[in-house]
């Protein structure tokens, strides 16, 4: 990383950059973006909290594990399935629960270890980057995500599963 950030630095004073104006002008931006999101991100969290204390989570995990387990996914992670696009700090704490309850190189806790590796909190990078662009029509977009967030879970069971 010292090496990246000595190139950097060393490109931008080729170049003729003022970097000290630049990082303060992008700093700017980032706050700019941050108090642009900040209601999406509150309402998102609101959301998950809600579902959670409302029972609606496990009534969805009790719904959908019969067609998760078609799949191949276990049981046991279907509630990490379910909320990982939604949250990034609720899956974390689903993924410390499955390494309590199961242990940490039971087959459970490597297909919840893969998931949290090869899914995103969908519904937060969708806010962030959708509500700084012009693109109001999200009718794909969100729900190719899902289906290839559901593929890339699928494909990581199964490979926890031959390994």
């Amino acid at each position: 990383m010292p090496v990246l950030i000595i190139a950097l630095l060393i490109y931008a004073r080729i170049k003729k950059v003022e970097t000290y104006n630049t990082f303060v002008n992008g700093a700017k931006g980032a706050f700019e973006l941050v108090l642009g999101i900040f209601p999406y991100i509150v309402t998102i969290m609101i959301m998950v909290a809600l579902m959670r204390v409302s029972g609606i989570t496990d009534i969805l995990v009790r719904g959908f594990a019969p067609i998760l387990n078609l799949l191949g996914i276990p049981t046991e992670v279907s509630e990490l399935v379910l909320l990982r696009p939604f949250t990034g700090s609720g899956s974390y704490g689903i993924l410390k629960s499955i390494f309590e309850t199961y242990g940490a190189d039971s087959y459970v806790s490597r297909c919840a270890s893969v998931i949290m590796g090869t899914s995103e909190t969908l519904f937060y990078v969708a806010t962030v980057y959708f509500s700084q662009t012009s693109v109001k029509k999200l009718y794909y977009a969100i729900p190719l995500a899902l289906v290839c967030n559901l593929f890339g879970t699928v494909v990581a069971c199964l490979v926890c599963r031959i390994l």
